[in-house]
């Protein structure tokens, strides 16, 4: 998962399935400007639909991906 900053921001980027259950918390921390990379390790969960949040200051994106196994 790819993102990039603007400006420094506070940044939470959380995994859900398709219930909208918390399934994985991978960023939540300060960052500054700049272009980010994060590794979901999906190992322990189901194949199926998941979806990615990603909060950065005022901003919220969404996304959605497939596990397959």
């Amino acid at each position: 998962i790819t993102y990039s900053l603007p400006r420094v921001a506070d940044v939470t980027l959380t995994i859900y399935d398709l219930l909208g259950r918390e399934v994985a918390l991978l960023v939540n921390e300060r960052k500054t400007a700049g272009e980010y990379s994060v590794t979901w390790d999906a190992d322990g969960v189901p194949s199926g639909v998941y979806f990615y949040r990603i909060v950065s200051g005022d901003v919220i994106e969404a996304k959605k991906m497939v596990v397959v196994r």
